[in-house]
């Protein structure tokens, strides 16, 4: 059976030090606080008691949506290029 995530070789640790490095966690990082962001207008959207609040909850949502997606672009891009050492490095 074949193991769902690479090995530590094959996935060595990240350098935080390393400019490029510590794009790519903050890229993560924002990535993570999105996806918290968008479950709590998802909620505010199916608990909400007020209509305005229900409404405010899904512009919120659209709004966070467009930005999870210009993010997650901009991770398969850095992991491509990390993939690719001999590639430029994005900035």
């Amino acid at each position: 059976m074949t193991e769902p995530h690479p090995s530590r070789e094959e996935n060595p640790r990240l350098d935080p030090t390393d400019p490029q490095e510590a794009a790519y966690l903050a890229l993560h990082a924002e990535r993570a606080s999105l996806e918290e962001e968008l479950t709590l207008q998802q909620q505010r959207q199916r608990f909400g008691n007020d209509e305005q609040e229900i409404a405010s909850a899904h512009a919120a949502e659209a709004s966070l949506l467009k930005d999870l997606d210009r993010v997650l672009t901009l991770i398969r891009a850095a992991e491509v290029r990390r993939q690719q050492p001999k590639a430029r490095r994005w900035q």
